[in-house]
C-alpha cells in the first residue's frame, strides 16, 4: 500500500482542468454560467476537497445540506464556492482557490438565494445559466429561478461530466491505488473465509479489509454456488463452489471497481475452462484499447470473442467510462444494463481515458462467474489497474 494524499488544490495550477477547456465547453453550450451542486462535480471543480461532515447523508434540520460552485463563462475571478457554514474551519486549515468563499448556508434555499444574488452582481441575471437537474432540489431551483426571472436555464450535466472524462496524473494516481487495494482487500477477504462461511461474513471480511486499508467501503455484490444472486445472505460457501466478488472502493472520492473469482478447493477441468472463456473476451477488447482506436472497435472484438465461446448464450460483455462515480464519460454502449446513450463509441480512444470492462456469464451450473477490469488509456496504449489475481484465487478446504 502506498501513501498517497487526497487532491487539493491550493491555486488554480493544481486543478484537474484548466479554465480555457471549460469556457470553451461553455461557449458550446451557450452558456454564460454555470451553478454546480453535485457533490461529485463540486468536488472535482474545487480540486479535490469535499465536506466530510456531509459525505454519508445530506439532510439536516428541515432541509438539506447544497453546496454550490459558480463559474462565470471567462471570468475566473468571480468564481465562488457557497457553502456551509461550519467549513470555514476547513478553509482555515487548507484554504480554497477560489476568490469567492461564503461559509454562511444551511440549507437549499438560502444556499440557491445567495447563488441568485451573486449571478447578479457578475452581470449575468439575464443570462444563460446551467445547472444540474438531477442533483438541483425544487425548492432550490426555484428560490434561483425566482431571484432571476429573466434567466435562461438549462442542463448543464453532461458539459460537467464531458470536462471530467480525461483524468490528470493525480487523479490517475488515485485510481490505480484504490484498485491496488482493493484487489488486496478482495484476496484477504476470500482467504479468510472457507466452507460454512456466509455470504454477510465475507461481505462484512471485505469491508474490515478495505477500512484497514484506507477506502471508504461502498458496496460488495456477490454469489456463491450456483446461484447468480448477490445480495447479501446467510447462504454458505461450501466445497467445489465458486465465490464472485465484485467491489468499489473509493479513496479521496475516486472509485475502484473491479471482480474477481474464488474457489473453494481446486477448480475442476470445466470450471479453468469457464474462466479461460470469459478472460479470451476481456483480452480481446483489451487488445482493442489505444489511442485512436474507439470504444465501437473495443466493443465489437469483445462481443465477437464472446460469440466463439461455447457458453456464448449465457455470457455477456460491458464497459462503461469510471472515476469520481460509476458509469461516466466516455459513454460506450447504450442500456446496458444502465439506462444512458453510448454517445461516445465513435469517439477516439485519449489518454487518461479511464474504462471499466467486464465479461460476466450467468453459468446454468456453475454459477456467476465474471472478470472486471479497470484500465486506463496510455500515450501508447493502456494500462490494467490491479492486474494481479485475475485467476481463481483457491482456498483450501478444512
Amino acid at each position: 500500500m502506498h501513501d498517497i494524499q487526497p487532491m487539493h488544490a491550493d491555486s488554480v495550477s493544481d486543478l484537474p482542468y484548466r479554465f480555457e477547456q471549460l469556457d470553451a465547453a461553455m461557449e458550446a453550450a451557450g452558456l454564460d454560467a454555470f451553478v454546480a451542486t453535485s457533490k461529485h462535480n463540486v468536488r472535482y471543480l474545487l480540486g479535490g476537497y469535499q465536506f466530510i461532515f456531509f459525505s454519508a447523508m445530506d439532510a439536516i434540520g428541515q432541509s438539506r445540506y447544497l453546496p454550490a460552485f459558480v463559474y462565470v463563462r471567462g471570468d475566473a475571478s468571480r468564481t465562488g464556492y457557497f457553502a456551509n457554514k461550519m467549513e470555514i474551519h476547513e478553509h482555515k486549515v487548507a484554504p480554497f482557490w477560489v476568490p469567492e468563499f461564503h461559509p454562511e448556508y444551511w440549507g437549499s434555499v438560502d444556499t440557491m438565494q445567495a447563488v441568485a444574488e451573486h449571478l447578479q452582481k457578475c452581470g449575468v441575471a439575464s443570462g444563460r445559466i446551467g445547472f444540474e437537474a438531477g442533483f438541483m432540489p425544487k425548492d432550490g431551483f426555484d428560490a434561483l429561478a425566482t431571484a432571476l426571472p429573466q434567466a435562461k436555464f438549462s442542463d448543464a450535466s453532461m458539459l460537467l461530466t464531458r470536462l471530467r472524462m480525461i483524468k490528470s496524473k493525480p487523479e490517475l494516481d488515485l485510481l490505480r491505488e484504490a484498485t491496488a487495494r482493493i484487489s488486496a482487500s478482495m484476496q484477504a477477504a476470500i482467504l479468510a473465509s472457507g466452507e460454512g462461511t456466509s455470504k454477510f461474513e465475507i461481505i462484512e471480511k471485505l469491508r474490515q479489509e478495505e477500512t484497514a486499508r484506507e477506502l471508504t467501503f461502498e458496496y460488495c455484490l456477490l454469489t456463491l454456488g450456483d446461484s447468480h444472486i448477490r445480495a447479501g445472505s446467510d447462504q454458505t460457501w461450501n466445497k467445489g463452489e465458486v465465490l464472485s466478488i465484485d467491489s468499489g472502493g473509493n479513496l479521496h472520492g475516486y472509485i475502484g471497481d473491479i471482480c474477481r473469482m474464488g474457489v473453494l478447493g481446486e477448480p475442476d477441468a470445466e470450471l479453468n475452462d469457464i474462466l479461460a472463456e470469459v478472460e479470451a473476451v476481456q483480452q480481446a477488447a483489451f487488445a482493442q484499447i489505444a489511442p485512436g482506436k474507439t470504444g465501437a472497435e473495443m466493443i465489437a472484438a469483445g462481443e465477437a470473442e464472446l460469440r466463439r465461446g461455447p457458453n456464448a448464450a449465457h455470457n455477456d460483455f460491458f464497459a462503461h467510462g469510471m472515476g469520481l462515480i460509476s458509469h461516466e464519460a466516455p459513454f460506450l454502449m447504450t442500456n446496458h444494463p444502465v439506462a444512458y446513450q453510448g454517445s461516445d463509441a465513435d469517439t477516439p480512444f485519449e489518454p487518461g481515458m479511464v474504462l471499466s470492462v467486464e465479461t460476466t456469464m450467468a453459468h446454468p451450473r456453475r454459477g456467476y462467474i465474471k472478470l472486471e477490469d479497470t484500465v486506463i488509456l496510455t500515450e501508447n496504449g493502456y494500462e490494467l489497474f490491479g492486474s494481479d489475481n485475475r485467476g481463481w484465487t483457491i482456498v483450501n478446504p478444512e
